[in-house]
């Protein structure tokens, strides 16, 4: 993504190289579609052998993703049915980002497609992949589907009360005494909930997660801020879309901040304000957020047939058509298909979030840190609470 400052200002523009990459992924899944399709049939008699009438795949995916994929998915079952003649089934499968990992890695789900919440999971799934023993490369290719930040959530109430600005801001209450109820998903199950804790160990460290190294991790200094503000954990939930959705259903006596995506803060605000007549607000941590991509892969596995295959890139190009793209918009989702315009009607205040994002965005740790810091939580955690 290509920064642009203006007054002071960060807005987020895709570089032109990223509509060429775009670009060159479609056409190469759609070349790779019609290739397979020629080799996978045989001409006999004039007529076509080997096309099925009915093609089904199962898509592993995140759930603060649920109620976009859920509502787009029969939208591309009937345009497959109507363009190619054959009826397709998506078999949707929801789980947190590290739970999909394990799911994939001991056998208990085949999935065709996947989409974790952030592209920085695919190396790591690759690694312990060829750590089974396997020669080949799970994931080769994949596509953002959608982007949205890890922010702090706020009740209005809490916020206004505290003036919450990062997660420097709330270890320093902590430090001070201020009660707080405080939550994020677990990161040994949840992208969004590694995301958050890389953001509290950057704040303790006073670096960026790129500049973490696992010194950082162990020193006492920053692993004991870290545990006192996870002393004031309430709730690790398993995934960050149900975790959003729990603390919208709970309240502010429930949780009072908590860290999420911020579609999260969207598809809950208008539930959540007519239930407790109090807002959920997205605070952008001043230390910068961290952009989570949604990557779209195709697994490269014996279990995905060429069938699956067509389909699913097929699956692909529909969700980041601009009418899909539009309706990611409305579940809280900024648009990865740079053609699509940010839709105004709902970044705003209203719904608890901003259309710029006025702090840095940041890089991610290097694979090393990031699998550390799974093992460095199981220290700091609030050890009276599962996860």
């Amino acid at each position: 993504m290509l920064l642009s400052r203006e007054r002071g200002k960060i807005r987020l523009f895709p570089r032109r190289g990223y509509i060429f990459l775009l670009t060159g992924i479609l056409i190469g899944f759609l070349t790779f579609s019609i290739i397979s399709f020629i080799f996978s049939v045989s001409m006999e008699g004039g007529g076509v052998i080997g096309v099925p009438e009915r093609i089904e795949f199962e898509f592993l995916y995140t759930s603060e993703k649920q109620s976009w994929i859920e509502e787009v998915t029969p939208k591309f079952e009937e345009w497959f049915k109507n363009k190619f003649d054959i009826e397709v089934k998506v078999r949707l499968i929801v789980q947190g980002t590290h739970e999909t990992i394990n799911s994939i890695l001991g056998g208990q789900i085949k999935p065709a497609a996947w989409s974790p919440a952030s592209s920085i999971w695919i190396p790591y799934l690759n690694e312990k992949w060829r750590n089974l023993g396997y020669d080949w490369t799970l994931v080769e290719e994949w596509t953002p589907l959608v982007i949205t930040p890890t922010v702090i959530g706020c009740w209005k109430s809490f916020l206004e009360q505290y003036n919450i600005s990062g997660f420097s801001n709330l270890i320093e209450l902590a430090k001070k005494g201020v009660e707080f109820k405080y939550g994020h998903p677990d990161p040994q199950l949840s992208n969004g909930g590694t995301t958050a804790v890389v953001l509290e160990f950057t704040a303790a460290a006073g670096k960026t997660p790129d500049q973490l190294t696992i010194e950082d991790l162990t020193n006492e200094t920053v692993k004991e801020a870290v545990r006192i503000l996870e002393s004031m954990a309430v709730n690790y939930g398993k995934s960050t879309g149900f975790f959003g959705k729990w603390a919208a259903e709970n309240g502010p006596d429930a949780i009072h901040v908590f860290a999420v995506y911020e579609n999260v803060i969207i598809d809950n605000s208008l539930t959540a304000f007519k239930k407790w007549n109090d807002s959920l607000v997205a605070v952008y941590p001043e230390e910068g957020v961290i952009l989570n991509d949604h990557p779209f892969a195709i697994l490269n596995a014996p279990w995905v047939n060429v069938w699956q295959r067509f389909a699913a890139s097929q699956y692909l190009i529909y969700l980041l058509s601009p009418s899909s793209q539009e309706l990611a918009q409305k579940h809280g989702f900024r648009p990865a298909n740079p053609s699509v315009p940010l839709d105004r009607n709902i970044f705003n205040e209203t719904n608890g979030v901003s259309l710029e994002i006025n702090v840095p965005v940041l890089k991610p740790p290097s694979g090393e840190v990031l699998e550390a810091i799974l093992t460095v939580w199981a220290d700091v955690k609030n050890q009276g609470l599962q996860g």
